[in-house]
């Protein structure tokens, strides 16, 4: 066993964030960097949509609408495979080879030279957003209850910020360095997005090597087989075959939107494919309910043990706070900067020329996630610190509605359309006051998404620990679910009325978590088989 993580020193010296002599602590940290890897490649395309627009000829708004759901569609589906395949084989195997796995994809979508390779490669590459998952899982084996909260919002919260920093980054490095710098013209974005690709495909390897699932003198428990979540109750088994299945009902509804799709006159998916779609998706469902039913009816005959019962009604409600904090952020962060781009037009530089470009428009809408660094820690910390995490979790989505709603109002409808023959969306004021002003209610809004987000994982590993894969799994899954289904919305609603289904949803949320969260049992104890008192502290 490790003296960093088992002497009583480590109890009489508050270890900290930097203190790398700490195994756990250099996990943590490998672990949010590859978190931070897969989540800078998942959000690529975002800030580079219009560099994308004037490169490629043959690509149009509606494809990149099509490309931004995509891009979030089959994360809905690996986030459960992944849930189970961790409680499986552990978190680094499966960490690890979702890193090189994907870098393919990331590759392939930067050679494409169609709509619909781009729209394949994407589809794949949307199931590196599983990682999230995995981290989960393995920094909930590395710390005790008391600290989880603000260890799993550090990771959450660092790791998410590849979202923002590829917002930042990308733009200027495709503009300036790929293309003003080394010449590659129209392929510079293809450059750039590349080369990230394949930094994640290497840092999977170098993962494999860095850390190992538990503590020294542990022993990693692992699931014999992948199989449906166990529930304890014939009650909780109906909740859990009901809320399963939006799960195939948000692909079922991609399909729908990319078959109204047309290229050069010709429906991407046509009719009776998108049926044999739907068949395939329900059969999907029903073979799901069968397994689930097969394994669950004798244990539940049987006679539930106490100690194994859990309520599976929490399950539901941090279901649907993902659905509405991290779904919502998925698809803001997806539209965020088209949006600022498209809604300053009228603001001009002194040259007269606009002053919201791809660039500065990326850095804006950055600061959506750039606050994930700081919010999300927050709100695992305030869910450790305040005496009930239920109350910490509707506090914070009644703040994720207000926040929407004040974003709303950066715009107004400006009386024309837009070339999607949407209602067009001008500033609510003249002036870059207005601007500045719209960044400090972006910040506000994202402070309570990030911050639900933290709350939500300081709750889901304490419902049943021995399923925390599967639970993280589902209810991460219920996040892509949000976002296909606000995208979908998106594409067929000005960015105004898109803020204010946004609103809708976390207020439906809130109620859901009024009368189904239940405050998990000993969430605040102390006592963990390598606790260390003073560890993360504030």
């Amino acid at each position: 066993m490790s003296q960093d993580d088992r002497s009583p020193s480590t109890a009489e010296v508050p270890p900290k964030l930097l203190d790398f002599s700490q195994e756990r602590i250099r996990t943590l940290h490998y672990t949010w960097i590859a978190f931070f890897m897969t989540f800078y490649v998942w959000f690529n395309m975002a800030p580079m949509a219009t560099t994308m627009l004037d490169s490629v000829g043959w690509l149009t708004d509606e494809h990149v609408k099509i490309l931004l759901i995509a891009n979030v569609a089959l994360t809905i589906p690996a986030r459960i495979v992944v849930g189970a395949l961790i409680d499986r084989f552990g978190a680094r195997v499966v960490f690890s080879g979702l890193m090189i796995v994907m870098s393919l994809p990331a590759l392939a979508f930067v050679l494409a030279d169609s709509f619909m390779q781009m729209l394949i490669a994407r589809l794949v590459l949307s199931s590196v957003g599983a990682g999230f998952v995995i981290g989960i899982k393995m920094v909930a084996q590395w710390f005790p209850p008391k600290y989880i909260g603000r260890a799993e919002g550090f990771y959450a919260g660092w790791g998410n910020f590849g979202s923002a920093f590829a917002a930042m980054t990308l733009p200027w490095f495709a503009i300036t360095v790929m293309d003003n710098w080394f010449g590659l013209g129209d392929n510079a974005w293809r450059w750039a997005l590349g080369v990230n690709g394949f930094v994640m495909g290497a840092y999977g390897v170098l993962y494999y090597f860095l850390v190992r699932d538990v503590p020294a003198g542990e022993q990693l428990h692992k699931a014999k087989k992948t199989e449906p979540m166990m529930v304890t109750s014939y009650r909780d088994l109906t909740q859990y075959l009901v809320w399963s299945f939006p799960l195939v009902g948000a692909l079922g509804v991609l399909a729908w939107r990319i078959s109204n799709v047309k290229i050069d006159g010709e429906a991407v998916i046509s009719d009776g494919t998108l049926f044999v779609i739907y068949g395939i998706l329900l059969a999907v469902y029903a073979g799901h309910v069968y397994k689930t039913l097969q394994i669950n009816l004798p244990y539940l005959r049987a006679g539930v043990p106490d100690d194994e019962k859990y309520h599976w009604g929490s399950v539901a409600a941090l279901n649907s706070t993902y659905f509405a904090n991290f779904g919502a952020e998925l698809a803001v962060v997806s539209m965020l900067p088209k949006f600022f781009e498209n809604t300053f037009v009228p603001l001009k530089d002194s040259a007269g020329g606009p002053l919201v470009t791809a660039t500065v428009a990326g850095v804006v809408a950055a600061s959506f996630a750039f606050v994930n660094l700081g919010a999300r820690p927050l709100g695992g910390y305030l869910s450790d610190k305040m005496a009930n995490r239920k109350r910490t979790m509707l506090i914070y989505m009644v703040g994720i509605a207000m926040g929407f709603l004040l974003m709303a109002f950066i715009g107004r409808w400006g009386g024309g359309v837009d070339a999607d023959g949407l209602k067009a969306v001008v500033p609510m004021f003249g002036g870059i006051w207005w601007l500045v002003v719209s960044v400090a209610i972006t910040i506000f809004a994202s402070v309570f998404v990030q911050g639900a987000e933290g709350a939500t994982f300081a709750i889901i590993p304490m419902i049943n620990k021995r399923m925390t894969g599967q639970i993280a799994g589902m209810a991460g899954a219920y996040g892509n679910v949000g976002a296909v289904i606000y995208l979908v919305l998106f594409s067929l609603v000005d960015s105004k009325t898109f803020f204010f289904v946004l609103a809708s949803g976390a207020a439906l949320s809130f109620i859901v978590t009024l009368f189904m969260l239940e405050e998990p049992k000993d969430s605040f104890v102390e006592e963990f088989v390598h606790d260390a008192e003073g560890l993360l502290e504030a």
